[in-house]
């Protein structure tokens, strides 16, 4: 319907214009991505990702979907567990994050198995049953049907295939939420204003992140979208989650 609206952080937007208004976010810190992860996780975002790695236990000759991919941190290290015989395709919807991101691989001599896609995870342009593993870093937040983005995944999946969403999420030790809610909207602003000459995105990360689903409420849309065996696991106090679900 064209009265339909959606939020973009904590604008309500008509639906069909968020895309864009995401796509003009990360237009403008495509090339102070980085950086700016490093400073606004205390380095930590590297931690998260390295544990996602480990739990997807990509094996050589698989085929890995990496959504949202950004700058190539979980391509990178996915095209080296599958090697030679296997295939990793880094798909995001925004060109400057996609060009950013096969720049940064092709200058750190990652090896030729790796494409580069740009796609909307709502529709990903890919037959159905075609990989082992997807996974979405810190994206799923800035879809805007996430229901749609999730059966689309599943579709894509070979049976026995797994999903891991890592994204930020909801705290759970009550000491945490008032330090970080403070850290997000009086510090994490400003650091984009200095870093990357750019404090209203980052108000819409402290913002999207909140209006992001709860732990519980993204295991029951994942399981709604007809996934399998899910689970997921709070890290660093629930300010980030992995989910993790399965196609039979």
């Amino acid at each position: 319907m064209p009265n339909d609206t959606t939020h973009f952080g904590y604008q309500q937007v008509p639906t069909e214009e968020k895309q864009a208004k995401v796509a003009q976010v990360f237009d403008s810190v495509a090339q102070k991505y980085d950086l700016m992860n490093d400073v606004m996780s205390l380095g930590l975002h590297r931690y998260w990702k390295a544990y996602t790695l480990q739990c997807a236990r990509a094996k050589s000759g698989q085929v890995v979907l990496d959504i949202a991919g950004g700058t190539g941190d979980l391509a990178k290290q996915f095209s080296h567990q599958v090697g030679a015989q296997g295939r990793v395709i880094l798909a995001d919807i925004n060109a400057n994050m996609l060009a950013v991101g096969r720049d940064h691989l092709i200058n750190a001599g990652t090896p030729c198995n790796i494409d580069y896609i740009q796609a909307n995870a709502e529709n990903l342009p890919f037959a159905d049953n075609t990989f082992d593993i997807i996974t979405i870093s810190f994206g799923l937040r800035n879809v805007t049907h996430q229901q749609n983005a999730l059966e689309s995944m599943l579709r894509v999946l070979k049976p026995g295939g797994q999903l891991l969403i890592l994204e930020f999420s909801k705290p759970v030790i009550a000491p945490l939420k008032p330090i970080y809610d403070i850290y997000s909207f009086k510090i994490l602003p400003k650091l984009g204003q200095w870093i990357a000459d750019d404090t209203a995105s980052y108000q819409y990360l402290a913002e999207s992140i909140r209006m992001h689903p709860d732990q519980a409420t993204l295991l029951q849309m994942m399981q709604t979208a007809g996934f399998s065996n899910t689970c997921y696991l709070n890290l660093t106090g629930g300010i980030v989650a992995l989910h993790r679900g399965f196609k039979v």
